[in-house]
């Protein structure tokens, strides 16, 4: 940035990675001439597939991550002037998908280091209108779910894990989005296990199947199927196309081993940024056993930076050609979700006292914070080589060394 030569010119691996049993499987569906679920055989194929690789008994695939989302909570009847305890850092789906359900979002606060929802947090926020609580894998680490799980047992409230970025992620060695009632899935562009668009409900509950397939398909049940035009609940269209389910199976073929380079590459990385002053790789929870890493986080210090603010830090960085990101703004502070609290239709489902104090009780101070530390890199480039690890913690030194130049 001060003139010189960065310290990478190459660009990090593309995405998504594409072979020709993708061709292939798509050429299939294309010719096959049934390229929605029904009737079709690929989407069914990858639900096995997917419960079979998870350790899920059942495997519903949707739309997209936000209809997995919402067609879980309809599936745990969670409704209009319902609670739902979720974290204040996460993609904003895990919040609209709460909202579109009619129910109010409770912010339980993050533990700073390891990015996550903090249990301690959890259970101070229930109240007797709590129906689910949601805690994200973020970032493709598994949160707390011994002491998460643990408060919805105790406290009767189911657990809808939000795993949309957490493909092949395990805790104390079982796959995350099984050990709560239902887990949440995402197959979009960016994530690990990429069809463009797509989503899946992992659930070993029969009954919370049943509710969850009629849903995705405008209320139909799976028993008299789509001949008769009878239905057992209200739903919507959230099905998933035998393309997405084609593509699926072909990509999920290269998902282990990339997963297995995302590991070492992330190991490796961690070693050796741990070493440098004022930057703190994210911490997995006692339990985590593996990350999909679908990011990595750590966070700056601008102290050990000469005091250069984290923008300057970002910028600095790209240009030695290390592409990185700030993450997400405190989603609790987000105005859509006052506007949305101060309309005809939640003013009819809450108190006014309730919906007046609510800024004030969904207070995250140590989130606040994360927003204003936290550093991002994407997932891809974990899919380098260990030349490549080396050659983002030289250029985090040379930034570091030259931190006194840059401007606020």
């Amino acid at each position: 940035m001060n003139g010189g030569t960065p310290v990478r010119r190459e660009r990090f691996p593309s995405w998504p990675r594409v072979a020709q049993n993708d061709e292939d499987g798509l050429l299939e569906v294309l010719r096959g001439g049934r390229w929605n679920r029904m009737g079709g055989k690929f989407v069914i194929r990858f639900e096995e597939m997917y419960a079979k690789l998870t350790g899920a008994r059942h495997c519903l695939a949707v739309a997209n991550g936000t209809s997995a989302l919402i067609t879980a909570l309809d599936g745990l009847d969670v409704n209009a002037g319902d609670e739902v305890i979720v974290p204040p850092y996460t993609f904003v789906a895990t919040v609209n998908a709460v909202l579109l359900r009619g129910a109010l979002p409770v912010f339980a606060d993050i533990d700073l280091e390891t990015f996550q929802m903090d249990p301690k947090r959890v259970e101070p926020a229930l109240t007797d209108r709590t129906t689910a609580i949601i805690p994200v894998h973020m970032a493709g680490t598994p949160a707390d779910l011994d002491a998460i799980t643990a408060i919805g047992r105790r406290r009767r409230v189911p657990v809808i894990e939000d795993a949309c970025q957490a493909h092949l992620a395990e805790w104390r060695g079982k796959k995350v989005g099984t050990l709560g009632t239902a887990g949440c899935f995402s197959f979009q562009g960016s994530k690990n296990l990429n069809s463009g668009e797509g989503g899946a409900v992992l659930t070993n509950d029969d009954a919370v199947l049943e509710r969850c397939y009629s849903f995705h398909n405008n209320g139909r049940s799976r028993v008299t199927g789509n001949a008769a035009f009878g239905y057992q609940h209200n739903g919507a269209n959230l099905r998933l196309t035998e393309f997405q389910g084609a593509l699926l199976i072909s990509q999920m073929s290269r998902l282990e081993e990339q997963s297995k380079r995302r590991d070492e590459n992330a190991a490796y990385l961690t070693s050796m940024l741990s070493q440098v002053p004022g930057i703190k790789p994210a911490r997995w929870p006692e339990g985590a056993t593996r990350s999909a890493w679908h990011l990595y986080m750590f966070r700056y210090d601008k102290a050990a930076f000469a005091g250069a603010p984290r923008s300057s830090f970002l910028k600095a960085m790209s240009a030695e050609g290390i592409p990185c990101s700030s993450g997400y703004q405190p989603l609790n502070k987000e105005p859509f979700i006052q506007n949305i609290l101060g309309s005809r239709g939640f003013k009819r489902l809450f108190s006014e006292a309730s919906l007046k104090g609510w800024r004030e009780k969904n207070e995250c101070p140590m989130n606040d914070r994360l927003c204003t530390e936290a550093v991002w890199f994407t997932q891809t480039m974990l899919l380098g080589t260990r030349a490549d690890m080396e050659q983002i913690v030289e250029a985090v030194k040379k930034v570091q060394a030259q931190a006194h130049t840059l401007k606020a």
